[in-house]
C-alpha cells in the first residue's frame, strides 16, 4: 500500500483518550502486559479486559451488563466474549487487523508519541520508565511530571505522525507568550484563548514571526477578533488554503480546548481573566527557564525507534527544579479568591455533575481533569460553608490558585487538611469507583490518616467519592476495629448534604 504524503496540518491530539485519568488507567491495564508480544489477538484481550472492568463500554449491552457497570462489578469471561462479538469495530489502522485490534491503536497511540510505551505487531510491548512512573498509583505526583517530560520534547512532526508542521509546541507557546508578556502595551496577562489557533496552525518554530503576528492581530482588531478573522488568517495566511475544510468551532473553540488540556498537564501553564487567556505559572519561573534554555533547540528523528527513546528519555532535572513554595496562608487565601467566585449553590452542581458523569460549561473548570477538579471542589465546598475552618489542600497550585494536579501524597500526606478547633479532618477524594477503588484508596487513606493524627488531638476522615463500594465499607471497618482510625465513606452527594445539614465539619457518625 502506497503510503500517503505528508501535509500541513494543524495539531491535533487524539480525543479517543481526552482525560488523562484515562490514559492512564488504560495505561495501567496495558501494563499487565508489558514484555508480552503483541498479536492481533492479544490486542483484542486488552479490549476485552477493558470492557471486563468498565473503562470502555460499546453501545450494544444488554441489561444485565449495564447492572453490572452500574453496580461496578467485573464481568465475567462470557459477558466479555459476548460484547466483544456483538460489537465488531468497522475500523483499520495499518498494521493491525480490522475491528477490535486496530482499536487497541486507535486507544494506545498517543501514549506511544509522548513516550510511555512502545509497540508494533509482533514485538514485545516496551514500557519506558517514564511509562511506568505515570501508572504507579502510589505515587500520582508522577503523573505530571510523565507529561511534563513528555510534551517539553514532543515534536509536532514526529515520525508517527504524516505532517510537515515542524515546531515543539509547548516550547512555541511558552516562547510566545514570553514575548507577548515583555511587550509593555499588551495586559501581561499571556495569549488570548482566541490567538491560540495560530499556534496551533503555525507551521515552524520561529516563535519571533508568530508574535509579530499576534501583535498585529491585536493592534487591528484588540483582544476580541472575530471566529471569522482568526478562522481566515488559519486557513488562508498559514495553510494558502490547502487545508481540508474546518468549520469555525473547530477551530475557535474545539482545538484550543484540547490544546489547553494537554498544555495544563505539564503544571507549567496559568489560566486568567476566567479562562480567556492561558499564561505562564509564575509559580514554576524556574522550570520554565529550564525549559526553554534546555528543549528550543532540539534534533529531529527519522524513526519511530529514535524519536521514542528520545521522548521517553527521563530528565531528572525537571523533577529537580523546584517550584516557588506556597505556604498554607497563601493557600488560605486562594481558597478565599474562588469561594468568592463560585457560590456554594454552584459548587454543588459542579460536584453533582461529577457524581453523575457530566461535563461542566465552566470556562475554567472544563480545563480541570475529574480527579483534580473534585479536589478543588471539595476544598472550596468546605470553605464556602465553614469559613472559620483552616483549609489547606495539599494540590499543586498554579499562581491564580487553581491546581495543576492532584495531591501527590508525599510525606503520608492526604488531599486536603482541615483543622476546626482542637479537631483535624482529613478529606481524601477520589474519582475511582468498583474493585479499583478498593485496591488503590482505603490503604494509603489509612497511613495518611495516622500520619495526619499526630497533629492534632481529635482526628478523623471523610472519604468521597462518585460512589463507595461495598468491599471498601467493609476494609474501612476493618481499619476502625483494628486501628481505631475513624473513615467515614461518603458519596459526593452525602458529602454535600452532610456540609449543608451539619453545624460543624468534624463528626464521627460513620453512617
Amino acid at each position: 500500500m502506497k503510503r500517503r504524503s505528508s501535509k500541513y496540518k494543524p495539531l491535533l491530539f487524539t480525543t479517543t483518550l481526552r482525560n488523562p485519568e484515562r490514559l492512564k488507567w488504560f495505561l495501567g491495564v496495558l501494563k499487565n502486559y508489558d514484555g508480552q508480544l503483541l498479536t492481533n489477538e492479544l490486542a483484542e484481550g486488552v479490549a476485552g479486559e477493558l470492557i471486563r472492568i468498565g473503562l470502555y463500554k460499546p453501545i450494544k449491552l444488554t441489561d444485565a451488563v449495564k447492572e453490572r457497570f452500574k453496580t461496578k462489578e467485573l464481568l465475567t469471561d462470557k459477558e466479555v466474549v459476548e460484547i466483544l462479538s456483538g460489537n465488531p469495530q468497522n475500523h483499520k489502522e495499518a498494521g493491525f487487523n480490522k475491528g477490535w485490534p486496530s482499536r487497541f491503536d486507535t486507544w494506545f497511540k498517543i501514549a506511544k508519541e509522548l513516550g510511555f510505551v512502545f509497540y508494533r505487531m509482533g514485538e514485545k510491548i516496551r514500557f519506558s520508565e517514564i511509562g511506568l512512573k505515570l501508572v504507579d498509583n502510589k505515587h500520582p505526583e508522577f503523573e505530571q511530571q510523565a507529561f511534563l517530560n513528555a510534551f517539553v520534547k514532543y515534536q509536532s512532526n514526529n515520525p508517527f505522525r504524516r505532517v510537515l508542521n515542524e515546531n515543539v509546541p509547548l516550547i512555541l507557546l511558552l516562547e510566545v507568550i514570553k514575548k507577548l508578556n515583555a511587550n509593555k502595551d499588551f495586559n501581561d496577562a499571556g495569549i488570548s484563548k482566541l490567538e491560540l489557533p495560530l499556534i496551533i496552525f503555525w507551521k515552524d518554530n520561529d516563535a519571533e514571526k508568530l508574535y509579530l503576528r499576534i501583535q498585529q492581530l491585536r493592534r487591528d482588531f484588540g483582544y476580541s477578533p472575530s471566529w471569522e478573522v482568526v478562522s481566515e488568517i488559519c486557513r488562508g495566511e498559514i495553510m494558502q488554503g490547502k487545508d481540508i475544510v474546518r468549520d469555525d468551532k473547530s477551530i475557535m473553540v474545539d482545538y484550543p480546548d484540547e490544546f489547553i488540556r494537554k498544555m495544563r498537564l505539564t503544571g507549567l501553564i496559568s489560566l486568567r481573566g476566567g479562562g480567556r487567556f492561558v499564561d505562564i505559572n509564575k509559580n514554576e519561573q524556574a522550570k520554565v527557564d529550564y525549559v526553554l534554555s534546555t528543549y528550543s533547540k532540539y534534533e529531529k528523528y527519522d524513526t519511530e525507534e529514535k524519536y521514542f527513546a528520545y521522548i521517553s528519555a527521563v530528565d531528572e532535572n525537571l523533577v529537580s527544579v523546584v517550584a516557588k513554595p506556597i505556604t498554607a496562608e497563601e493557600r488560605d487565601r486562594y481558597l478565599k479568591k474562588w469561594v468568592g467566585v463560585y457560590s456554594w449553590e454552584t459548587i454543588k452542581v459542579e460536584m453533582l455533575n461529577l457524581a453523575d458523569k457530566h461535563l461542566t460549561k465552566d470556562e475554567i473548570l472544563k480545563y480541570l481533569s475529574n480527579p483534580v477538579r473534585l479536589e478543588f471542589l471539595t476544598a472550596l465546598a468546605v470553605k464556602s460553608k465553614f469559613p472559620d475552618v483552616k483549609v489547606i489542600p495539599n494540590y499543586p497550585v498554579d499562581d491564580e490558585g487553581i491546581p495543576t494536579s492532584t495531591a501527590g501524597g508525599v510525606g503520608n500526606t492526604g488531599d486536603i487538611e482541615c483543622y476546626e478547633n482542637v479537631s483535624g479532618i482529613l478529606i481524601e477524594v477520589t474519582m475511582s469507583e468498583g474493585s479499583t477503588q478498593t485496591k488503590m484508596e482505603i490503604w494509603p487513606i489509612a497511613r495518611h490518616l495516622q500520619e495526619f493524627g499526630k497533629k492534632t488531638k481529635n482526628s478523623m476522615c471523610y472519604f468521597v467519592a462518585p460512589s463507595i463500594f461495598t468491599d471498601s465499607i467493609r476494609q474501612i471497618e476493618y481499619v476502625k476495629e483494628k486501628d481505631n482510625l475513624f473513615i467515614s465513606p461518603k458519596t459526593i452527594g452525602e458529602f454535600l448534604e452532610h456540609l449543608d445539614n451539619n453545624a460543624t465539619l468534624y463528626s464521627l457518625d460513620l453512617n
